[in-house]
């Protein structure tokens, strides 16, 4: 089991709390989830990923990243080894191109169906796989179905066939797992290629934030609207915050459904699908 945090912002925003100030930041979190961090960020529409196989909360590296950090979208995890060895190669998130993955979760007896997963990956995507997690076959398994909507190199991806693509991942190992009576994956991911964020929530815990009750720089902040402080109906939000756990803060958090597909896009507009 390990712990994933995505965020997607009107402005670029520190993240400095959720990693290591909150009461339950992921720093926090990390005491429990001992085998690896990983931070991915985007500057000027590139992304920027900085893994280590230590414990993040006692790796001086991940208090430096964390209190850096100051972008649109963010997108950090601490793991907890289930499938593969503790290597800098195994650890979240994951990489290719504009494309960023982090998965919590696991593919029991992963080895059983590693070969006809990737079997299924793109002849061209398959060199890519370095590690030996079930998380990053997985990804290229998504991305083998989001190239067949789309260039996967091109800005401006349209987010319900990232949402499809990702669903059809879903499945896929669902079934591959099933066929060969193992039980069923465990599969929340999140995935982002900086302009949006997508995740399933899929056998392990998944939160979402939208709005807060007050914001602590309400008289200081120009972007400042009545979505940053209540419920929107309009599907615009200025913060989109995923977490395997609340945060303590000031954030309102709600607990997504399991078999939910979730996403926030270039506007900042939010998503709701179904598996």
């Amino acid at each position: 089991m390990c712990r994933l945090f995505g965020f997607r912002s009107k402005i670029p925003s520190q993240v400095h709390s959720s990693l290591m100030a909150a009461e339950n930041a992921m720093s926090v979190q990390a005491q429990k989830h001992p085998d690896g961090w990983g931070v991915a960020y985007y500057v000027a529409g590139a992304p920027h990923l900085i893994k280590s196989a230590e414990a993040a909360y006692a790796d001086h590296l991940f208090a430096r990243v964390s209190g850096i950090v100051s972008s649109e979208t963010v997108v950090a995890h601490i793991r907890r080894a289930t499938v593969g060895e503790t290597s800098v190669v195994n650890s979240h998130p994951f990489q290719f191109g504009r494309w960023v993955f982090a998965h919590n979760g696991e593919v029991e007896n992963f080895d059983v169906i590693r070969q006809n997963l990737v079997a299924l990956v793109a002849p061209k995507l398959k060199g890519f796989i370095l590690g030996d997690t079930d998380s990053e076959a997985i990804f290229y398994l998504f991305l083998t179905y989001l190239s067949r909507e789309e260039e996967l190199h091109r800005v401006g991806v349209d987010i319900d066939l990232v949402a499809r693509a990702l669903g059809d991942t879903v499945q896929t190992v669902t079934k591959l797992a099933e066929g060969a009576g193992l039980p069923t994956p465990l599969l929340t991911i999140m995935v982002t290629d900086g302009n949006l964020l997508v995740s399933t929530r899929f056998g392990r815990e998944l939160f979402r934030s939208t709005h807060k009750n007050r914001c602590p720089e309400r008289d200081t902040c120009p972007s400042l609207a009545p979505e940053c402080e209540g419920p929107t109906e309009s599907g615009y939000v200025t913060h989109f915050i995923l977490s395997s756990e609340p945060l303590q803060g000031h954030n309102v958090w709600e607990e997504l459904n399991d078999g939910s597909i979730v996403g926030c896009d270039w506007r900042m507009q939010t998503y709701q699908w179904a598996l």
